[in-house]
């Protein structure tokens, strides 16, 4: 399970064919908390908007800190990350051109209020966020 940053990139070395991460950076604005008296679950309502994408290989990203550094130094205007892994094929990892549809696809779909349960989402703060 992944439940840190550190985590997700060691899953993403550890692959059986190398892999590129892609990064949605995103807005939530307008939150509203409320609690589920069934499960006692607290839940927040809001709308979330692309701010920017990038694609990095693994190797690539020294920490969260880092990759939240170089994000802020663009468009500080973030306060989540969404993140999908693409595998490559033959040993290779797949380019930056082989991954932009796949950004295009993540932005259209956080635009469109897709389902995004199949993200791995943190927070500023590195927690681990679950949408839907």
């Amino acid at each position: 399970m992944i439940s840190t940053f550190s985590d997700l990139l060691n899953m993403a070395v550890s692959q059986d064919q190398p892999q590129r991460l892609l990064f949605l950076f995103a807005n939530a604005e307008g939150m509203k908390s409320s609690t589920s008296n069934k499960k006692k679950k607290k839940t927040q309502k809001g709308t979330i908007t692309p701010v920017m994408c990038v694609d990095k290989l693994p190797q690539e990203i020294e920490s969260f800190e880092a990759l939240s550094e170089e994000a802020d130094n663009i468009n500080k205007g973030w306060n989540f990350i969404l993140i999908a892994g693409l595998s490559g094929t033959n040993n290779q990892p797949p380019s930056t051109e082989d991954a932009e549809p796949y950004l295009n696809q993540m932005v259209n779909g956080l635009a469109s209020g897709e389902d995004l349960s199949r993200y791995i989402i943190f927070d500023r703060d590195q927690n681990p966020i679950m949408m839907q």
